[in-house]
């Protein structure tokens, strides 16, 4: 299976930075991976905190398609507990249209309590809400006939979309990280898997677990699930040494600690270590992420490939650790180095450099011995002249 990557983008911008540069530079990012050949990027949604500033990733998505190619663009995540599921169907359909089948959509319950608390939705009723949600938007997304129901606030009276999707099968994913509300919704609707947590200690403990609980459910409803749909995400710096990388995320990795230790109301995900050396230790020792190398990132993916019994897709949870210049060779590096390793697209390359490799003393002589030929036949003929 030929594996894809791509991001994960909040995105994570400091919030002393000016937020129009910021955004500017996402969607600059945007543009140099697909120029890299990366396989998809996944945009946030969040409302509240300071950081992750992009509100409404479908306009975000929009967006980038006009200034991109190639690259699929995903909702990462749509927080269903905040939107009316027709609405929401509407607008991926539309967009579905309008990147003709770039645009994925992936949906998830809010990570931020500061968001739900602003319009009154009680964290405890968020993953609930995400699963009702869902059983009336796979509805809407396809199915032909109306539908009477209602969710949280939401109601719907013989409600159906008016357009059709553009694609066969608009992509949907969901989002796991500790619980197992992502895959019972995942695995019962047939969709993709998002494993936001997925290096997160508690999350590579239960990354079999998520796979066990899509399963279960897809038996259950009869529907199917796809390993090729399972993304694994995780934070990485990569440069030609562990030590320039270390150097390179003295740039911002602090901001990036001190909001989700200090700012974002999130226990699943909270990194831990106080001084920038226990936290750059924290990233490599815990097994979370990769300030390394190549080679360092080449190796995490294998173990969370034989971790998780094999995913489709690997994400790097975009960030800022370092600056704009290092962070674009980050990926560089990323793209011209580890891909490869997990999509054999150098196996015909290298093969055809070692068969030539090998016959290139008898060719080599024999190309000589023509050559000394043809110049002594010329000569011959000069001669007669």
């Amino acid at each position: 299976m030929r594996m894809r990557f791509g991001i994960f983008l909040a995105p994570f911008h400091a919030s002393s930075h000016n937020p129009t540069l910021a955004l500017e530079r996402d969607l600059d990012l945007m543009k140099h991976l697909d120029h890299l050949g990366y396989d998809e990027a996944w945009i946030g949604e969040h409302h509240s905190c300071g950081h992750e500033i992009i509100a409404e990733p479908l306009i975000f998505i929009a967006t980038a398609a006009e200034r991109t190619r190639h690259i699929k663009l995903g909702s990462g995540v749509l927080s269903m507990p905040y939107h009316h599921p027709l609405w929401v169907a509407d607008r991926i359909i539309l967009l579905d249209h309008l990147t003709r089948g770039r645009a994925m959509l992936g949906v998830g319950p809010g990570a931020l309590p500061t968001d739900a608390a602003m319009i009154g939705v009680d964290p405890a009723d968020q993953r609930q809400l995400l699963e009702d949600s869902m059983d009336i938007l796979m509805h809407l997304l396809r199915s032909e006939d109306p539908l009477t129901a209602k969710v949280g606030t939401h109601t719907l009276v013989e409600a159906k979309t008016h357009l059709r999707p553009f694609s066969e099968d608009i992509h949907v994913a969901v989002a796991a990280i500790a619980s197992p509300s992502g895959p019972r919704i995942a695995g019962k609707h047939g969709l993709g898997l998002l494993s936001i947590g997925a290096t997160m200690s508690i999350g590579a403990d239960v990354l079999a677990l998520h796979w066990d609980v899509m399963e279960e459910r897809a038996a259950a409803f009869g529907s199917r699930v796809d390993r090729g749909d399972w993304r694994l995400v995780g934070p990485m710096h990569i440069a030609e040494t562990r030590e320039q990388a270390m150097k390179e995320v003295e740039f911002g990795i602090d901001d990036w600690f001190d909001y989700l230790q200090k700012v974002a109301a999130a226990p699943q995900f909270c990194p831990l270590g106080d001084t920038l050396r226990e936290r750059i230790n924290w990233v490599n020792e815990t097994g979370v992420g990769v300030i390394g190398t190549p080679e360092d990132a080449v190796a995490q993916i294998e173990k969370l490939q034989k971790q998780s019994g094999g995913a489709g897709t690997y994400l790097m949870m975009a960030h800022e650790w370092a600056n704009w210049e290092n962070t674009k060779k980050h990926y560089e590096l990323f793209s011209r180095y580890v891909m490869p390793n997990f999509q054999g697209s150098t196996v015909g390359t290298i093969a055809s450099e070692n068969r030539a490799r090998a016959l290139k003393p008898e060719l080599n002589q024999k190309q000589a011995d023509a050559l000394a030929a043809w110049t002594e036949k010329h000569a011959k003929e000069t001669a007669k002249k």
